[in-house]
């Protein structure tokens, strides 16, 4: 029934030790020569999920940039992309200059940041990507932003969030990806866009497409697919709107729903 799967990567794909294990990776082998079709969707930036593409050994279009740009892992080839649009993006530069908000741009798949932090060095090691230091972010944006990544508290983003959406209107998605991560992009850079990008570039319906995620970021990505599922280490909100609820990342939740869904067996210890 399935012929598209997108899986997030973080805290649903790896585990918390950032691997895929054993199990996992052949579910997804089993469920590739079935004919399916399978996919990461995820809010981190090519460079990074290529290597995570590389740990399954899957030849497929990523979703990156939670969404904003899907590229093919062997050929490089782009089949979909957007950019936070400029005036959008300069009026964000402004108000992170008087809030005091440390932020991220991400252009031609590179880092930037302003100024050498903790921030950005914690955020560069849990993603393992470098990271370019920038001070005139006004020129850098005369070049698309494919995104915006904020980090603070996670309170204070929650607040932030909501300024930016009066500020910055319908013209962006506004999102957050992990509790100190807070990321805009197009409004058409989302995990549900991709997928109906790649649904109809692939020939299926939204109806035989699954996705999982675990975090506030995959909302759009449950609500699209086919088949909902959440992550048992997803947030509330996440499990309130799922068609199902799996297992953790630990506990092999994307193997499971592979055997489930695809396989059409219980999962096997």
């Amino acid at each position: 029934m399935y012929k598209l799967i997108a899986i997030d990567v973080d805290d649903t794909l790896i585990n918390d030790d950032k691997q895929v294990t054993p199990g996992t990776k052949r579910a997804l082998e089993l469920a590739v020569q079935q004919g399916v079709t399978v996919t990461l969707a995820t809010g981190r930036m090519y460079a990074s999920a290529h290597n995570i593409a590389l740990q399954t050994g899957l030849n497929v279009p990523l979703i990156t940039y939670q969404g904003s740009l899907v590229k093919n892992v062997m050929d490089g080839e782009v089949l979909y992309e957007r950019a936070v649009p400029r005036d959008a993006a300069l009026k964000l530069l402004r108000y992170c200059d008087e809030h005091n908000i440390h932020l991220q741009l991400y252009i031609d798949d590179k880092l930037y940041a302003r100024e050498e932090n903790q921030k950005l060095i914690d955020y560069a090691n849990l993603s393992r990507i470098p990271y370019f230091i920038e001070p005139d972010f006004d020129r850098l944006l005369a070049s698309p932003s494919t995104k915006m990544l904020m980090i603070d508290e996670p309170d204070r983003l929650d607040r932030v969030a909501e300024e930016l959406k009066e500020l910055l209107g319908s013209e962006v998605h506004i999102t957050k990806s992990k509790p100190h991560f807070l990321e805009v992009t197009h409004y058409e850079g989302t995990k549900g866009s991709a997928l109906r990008h790649l649904a109809e570039h692939f020939g299926c319906s939204l109806e035989e497409t699954i996705g999982i995620g675990d975090s506030w970021n995959d909302h759009d990505l449950i609500e699209t697919a086919g088949l909902g599922v959440a992550m048992g280490n997803a947030v509330d909100s996440l499990k309130t709107i799922a068609d199902y609820v799996t297992e953790s990342n630990n506990d092999e939740g994307v193997r499971h729903v592979i055997e489930k869904f695809i396989l059409n067996r219980d999962s096997a210890n």
